[in-house]
């Protein structure tokens, strides 16, 4: 087994906390990654975690070690980087995420195209709403809709999404339409609200002509995946913050209505999100490019 693949899946492990984890991230068995660990221990003449049913702790020994190697393995990125922005061949491997909407509609469909551009080059997405950690989980770049909240990352603006406020019909007619923002909680509308564990999004911000509120909304459902709401909106039961160009297609037929236009939801900006020391990371630089393009591109004609 190389040294060098034996130090990643120890960084992994580190990092995510379990064998299984780091394995799925190296693309290797839970067996192949605890012999590689063994391995390794058996080189440093030490033990490197401690080890419970359930989860690996690095020992004193580990922590040392872990700094290093972290240091070792982005050493030889660089590098890496380095001769493929000289040879013009691009290669590796590149860790994305992105949240499920924006994901499955822009990203996803984009992948094969770029590893056809770029054949070598691995891509490796990963789909969630929730929030995920960048530095810890090892993302090479996140696309979101967002601000930027952490210092040690950056941040390019792809485009500024507008949101709309919508429900379907069925609502409407059964609760009545909302005139103004406070109806929202004076009537005690159904929201539909994306909420996960350490969400903030508890609240919407709405522009009225005294600035922008927020407004502390509620209702019975919430859940931690966007196409459920939209889905929930479609069977009448809720209204919904929605980017205009993931619901452009229902307003145009019908099957959802836009209320309080007068006072929309703020705008979002699409982005992408990458650790500062990818920044010379050719791969990177492709990566974000191809998809500014490609988002641009496709978000225009959603809303045609």
């Amino acid at each position: 087994m190389s040294y060098l693949d034996n130090v990643r899946v120890f960084v992994r492990v580190v990092e995510l906390g379990t064998l299984s984890s780091a394995g799925r991230d190296q693309r290797v068995t839970p067996a192949v990654a605890s012999n590689r660990i063994k391995e390794l221990e058996r080189h440093l003449g030490v033990r490197l975690f401690n080890r419970t049913t359930r989860k690996l702790s690095p020992t004193e020994h580990g922590h040392v070690f872990y700094q290093g190697a972290v240091k070792i393995i982005e050493a030889v990125d660089e590098a890496e980087s380095a001769i493929a922005d000289l040879s013009h061949n691009p290669k590796g491997s590149l860790r994305i995420t992105a949240p499920l909407g924006i994901g499955r509609r822009l990203v996803a469909s984009g992948i094969p195209e770029f590893h056809d551009r770029y054949p070598d080059i691995e891509v490796r997405l990963r789909l969630s709403d929730h929030n995920v950690d960048i530095l810890s989980e090892g993302v090479d770049v996140a696309f979101k809709l967002g601000v930027l909240e952490d210092s040690n990352l950056r941040m390019r603006g792809i485009l500024n999404c507008q949101r709309v406020v919508c429900a379907g019909p069925a609502y409407l007619e059964k609760r009545g339409i909302p005139q103004t923002p406070d109806a929202l909680i004076d009537d005690k509308h159904d929201c539909l609200l994306l909420r996960y564990p350490g969400s903030k999004e508890y609240y919407w911000n709405l522009q009225t002509p005294e600035g922008t509120r927020k407004f502390e909304i509620g209702g019975p459902y919430d859940s931690d995946d966007g196409d459920v709401l939209t889905q929930w909106a479609l069977e009448g039961r809720g209204i919904i913050n929605k980017p205009l160009f993931e619901v452009k297609s229902y307003l145009n037929d019908g099957t959802l209505v836009e209320i309080l236009e007068d006072t929309p939801p703020t705008s979002v900006q699409l982005a992408a999100i990458y650790p500062h020391k990818r920044f010379q990371d050719p791969k990177v630089r492709l990566m974000i490019d191809f998809m500014a393009e490609r988002c641009q591109r496709m978000i225009g004609k959603m809303l045609e």
